[in-house]
């Protein structure tokens, strides 16, 4: 059946051609030539790719195009596609792992050396890489061979290259189960592995992530399987680019039903294991040796992988998965979750926030187990630690509550959740006779306690005791600064909303004349930016700093994003005075805002469009004001579920410049109105959780009633 043929917007032609998206558009206007749209709509048309690159060729502008994405366009082109990224990974390894001089020497060689060399030098990997072995060239794929090899010239670690394979085989997916582990949990889950190790095993090692974190951390030897073979190929790949030294063995196989390391113990497990998984075996494994702690349940894959994963430690070894949260509390797992903790096996559950990793709106745990020693110490206790209360980034626009709660304002800070659970884990680990619970954080549970007809495991259920852990005068101090802060709050709330510089218009609204944001741009009174999507896999040093989403917008936030998804030089930098607008419509809060100094320095996300005004031109609360407006945005969103926002199609209206700072103003005034009531929401809630928690668990008492107020109750009475 053949393939439809490939189609590009305007922002992908872009970037092939190696220019900006407005030459494009000069492009489109200007030359009659110009490739006609061949499907897509009126407000974002596509384009057959043959045709653009024929007409770029022509030009001269494809040799400009960005390594990876001239890699990216011609894996499009090819009549194997994304299909080719099993035969693909081996030869980027072999091809990053040449010197430069070697890379100038295949770039030379004929097309039929190249196929032949490409063919060679992956079959010198079949030891090392999954599938290679059945790795074969043809000359239909050299186009795709030269790409590769320009890719890995331009960055020789050859993670661009790995990373533009990965794109379509390998994109996080509740069906594919491909979801990445993000590399700060990585490397909270490689470091809570107590002392040293050097060997280590990651049984759904997925793309190679933990297996990586561990090697930062200084394992040796490195055991991975995955039963998606592509994953299991781009996990080789990138460990033996990333850790040359290490001695790495990867195999591809469902662990649980053909465990590649049967009889293989190390000193470490890391997983991140399947979710939810019915079909893991149940009936054909009923009888495993691997089931020490009993026979998990149908519905219980996750406590399948437990065992499996202890199954492979050495005596006194330790393993760290990450759980969802069912697996602490569902009743079907009951009788394995309680021979885990009877038998010492269990000595760790770490709650994470939402957000932490996929799926993201579910908060998932962290499971420390230690295979017991025969002889070893009886483990009378096991730790919890709930991070979501400290992870919340302090540095928000709305301001943090007193007890560091995390809210749906403030973004996750990875450096403190981090610090809270290798700070309680490493203290409890030293010492479990002597660790010092700290309320609302971590407790350390007698394994006794949770012997109950339950045993559910869940950290919140034993760290967020009452609040009667914490000494009455200490909480009386908490409930009044918090309450203090509301009443300043408060007072800051109704000075916002004293403004009443506003009159009638008239018998009727006022008409002027506007202007579309795209006539503005092109009369030079604004420039319009925005991050080009799928820069993933672009060559380039990686960003430091942190990325403005479309939900700091709406929930009033400092920029919060992870700048991993982005290069260097793929995304504007936001400044003081720019004019910050989402890109898709819909939901609660703000639309836009004028970018002030906490933003500035800050990277531009891909759901927001950034407007630039030239000061001499336009008022940029005024230019905020009207962006942001409801109707506005609604006549310029396209889309049925989703609406997004076209950023040209808003209009403006035409105004002198000093009856635009009246406007902007006003603009202004209800932007603090909104910042101050969203900050009062807050502390109320958190001022009224206090007070509550405080009265209920006897830490409060209500002050005694006055004298007179006494003896007119007692009447009363």
């Amino acid at each position: 059946m053949p393939q439809p043929p490939a189609q590009v917007t305007a922002a992908e032609i872009s970037r092939i051609a190696g220019v900006t998206r407005a030459t494009v558009s000069n492009w489109r206007r200007r030359h009659d030539d110009f490739p006609a749209p061949s499907g897509g709509t009126d407000s974002s048309p596509l384009y057959d790719l043959v045709d653009v690159r024929k007409w770029l060729g022509a030009r001269g502008h494809a040799s400009t195009a960005d390594p990876a994405e001239e890699l990216r366009t011609t894996l499009r082109l090819h009549p194997g596609g994304g299909g080719m990224t099993g035969a693909l990974l081996p030869l980027a390894l072999a091809t990053a792992r040449r010197t430069p001089e070697e890379r100038t020497a295949l770039a030379g060689l004929s097309d039929a050396e190249l196929v032949a060399r490409a063919d060679r030098a992956v079959a010198d990997l079949a030891e090392l890489v999954p599938g290679a072995e059945a790795v074969h060239f043809a000359a239909p794929d050299v186009d795709v061979l030269r790409a590769l090899l320009r890719c890995v010239q331009g960055d020789a670690s050859g993670e661009a290259a790995l990373a533009v394979l990965a794109e379509r085989e390998l994109e996080d997916s509740a069906a594919s189960g491909t979801y990445r582990t993000p590399v700060q949990l990585a490397d909270l889950v490689a470091r809570l592995v107590p002392g040293p190790y050097a060997q280590v095993m990651d049984p759904a090692c997925g793309s190679g992530s933990l297996l990586s974190a561990a090697a930062r951390r200084g394992a040796t030897v490195l055991y991975g399987q995955d039963s998606v073979p592509v994953q299991a190929q781009r996990s080789a790949v990138s460990l033996l680019l990333a850790a040359p030294g290490a001695d790495i063995t990867v195999r591809t196989g469902d662990s649980l039903r053909a465990d590649a390391f049967g009889g293989v113990t190390v000193d470490a497990v890391l997983c991140n294991p399947p979710y939810g998984d019915r079909d893991w075996g149940h009936d054909e494994l009923a009888y495993d040796a691997r089931w020490a702690y009993g026979v998990p349940p149908r519905a219980e894959s996750e406590l399948a992988w437990v065992q499996h994963a202890l199954a492979h430690l050495v005596p006194g070894g330790h393993a760290v998965l990450l759980l969802p949260p069912a697996t602490a509390s569902r009743a079907s797992g009951r009788r394995v979750r309680m021979e885990l903790v009877r038998s010492g096996a269990l000595r760790a559950v770490v709650a994470l926030p939402p957000g932490a990793a996929a799926p993201f709106h579910v908060g998932l745990q962290i499971w420390v187990l230690r295979r017991p020693e025969p002889a070893g110490p009886a483990q009378t206790s096991v730790l919890f630690v709930d991070t979501s209360e400290t992870a919340a980034d302090a540095g928000t626009r709305t301001g943090g509550t007193a007890s560091g709660t995390r809210t749906g304002r403030t973004p996750l800070n990875w450096t403190t959740l981090t610090e809270t659970a290798l700070t309680q884990w490493s203290a409890f680990a030293k010492d479990p006779d002597t660790y010092a619970d700290e309320p609302g954080t971590a407790r350390a549970v007698p394994v006794v306690d949770l012997l109950d007809d339950v045993v559910d495991l869940s950290p919140a259920r034993h760290v967020r005791a009452s609040r009667t852990d914490i000494a009455p005068t200490a909480l009386a101090r908490e409930a009044d600064e918090v309450r203090r802060r509301l009443v300043a709050g408060a007072k800051s709330l109704g000075e916002a909303a004293g403004y009443d510089d506003w009159s009638a218009a008239g018998p009727a609204p006022r008409v002027w004349r506007t202007a579309t944001a795209s006539d503005l741009s092109r009369g030079g009174a604004l420039t319009l930016l925005r991050t080009a999507p799928d820069s993933k896999g672009s060559a380039g040093a990686a960003p430091v700093a942190a990325v403005l989403t479309g939900l700091d917008i709406a929930r009033g936030t400092a920029p919060s994003g992870d700048p991993s998804g982005l290069r260097a030089d793929g995304a504007p930098v936001v400044a003081a005075g720019d004019v910050l607008v989402r890109a898709v419509a819909g939901g609660s809060g703000a639309m836009a805002r004028v970018a002030d100094g906490a933003d500035s320095g800050a990277l531009l996300g891909q759901q927001v469009h950034l407007f630039r005004p030239d000061p001499a031109r336009l008022d940029p609360w005024f230019l905020a004001g009207f962006l942001g407006a409801e109707e506005n945005i609604a006549s310029a969103s396209t889309g049925s579920t989703v609406l997004h926002v076209s950023p040209g199609r808003l209009r403006v209206p035409l105004l002198p410049l000093e009856e635009q700072r009246r406007y902007g103003e006003a603009f202004r005034r209800v932007h603090a109105l909104r910042t101050e009531a969203a900050r009062a929401t807050e502390l109320a809630e958190e001022t009224a959780r206090l007070l509550v928690g405080g009265l209920t668990g006897g830490g409060l008492v209500p002050s005694a009633p006055a004298a007179a107020d006494s003896g007119t109750a007692a009447e009363s009475a």
